[in-house]
């Protein structure tokens, strides 16, 4: 029997979701197996622009267009830490693939080609990422905290940050006032 994966599945956080870093989250699951699980919230810009990210690691920008791009609060694990998740591929040196167009990158190789404007068609660089332990995350949805919902990379890379909590929860093809706080079990 296969395991049951989510990777590529946005977790969409319920109204009853306690966790301040979660309440109103989207999480994109980059990665979902026997040890657990691990992905980035795509909602949540923590303040800092692309821009301010680079010059930070001293990476000179060749154009204006990183003054723009928000970097995202990816998760509580490893918030020093760069991530960017990008469509095509391509060949970096530290990526983990995630669909046949979508991958994680996290070597500075990523974000040096972005400096340069030579980086991938359309990203989303986050600081930290959010990892569940074995089984953990399994106990989370069952205790009803989060939905879970086939991912679309329009979310992810053509709708604004503060609009892509609802963007998900249509495509769960129901009306999300319609959601009870309550965990209901057969």
């Amino acid at each position: 029997m296969d395991t049951l994966t989510l990777a590529h599945h946005f977790l969409i956080a319920m109204p009853s979701m306690t966790d301040p870093l979660f309440a109103k989250s989207i999480v994109y699951i980059c990665e979902h197996g026997e040890q657990g699980a691990m992905g980035m919230i795509i909602n949540k810009p923590s303040g800092l622009v692309l821009a301010q990210l680079l010059e930070q690691i001293d990476l000179p920008l060749a154009n204006d267009e990183a003054n723009t791009v928000p970097v995202h609060f990816g998760g509580p694990v490893q918030p020093d830490r760069g991530f960017v998740l990008h469509t095509p591929i391509g060949n970096w040196q530290s990526t983990l693939t995630i669909t046949d167009d979508m991958a994680l990158t996290t070597s500075k190789d990523i974000l040096q080609a972005v400096s340069e404007a030579q980086g991938p068609d359309k990203l989303l660089v986050s600081l930290g990422y959010s990892g569940w332990e074995k089984g953990q995350l399994e106990e989370e949805i069952a205790a009803n905290q989060w939905l879970t919902v086939a991912a679309a990379d329009w979310v992810i890379f053509d709708t604004p940050s503060e609009a892509r909590f609802d963007s998900a929860i249509k495509l769960l093809g129901f009306d999300p006032s319609l959601l009870c706080t309550d965990a209901g079990h057969a």
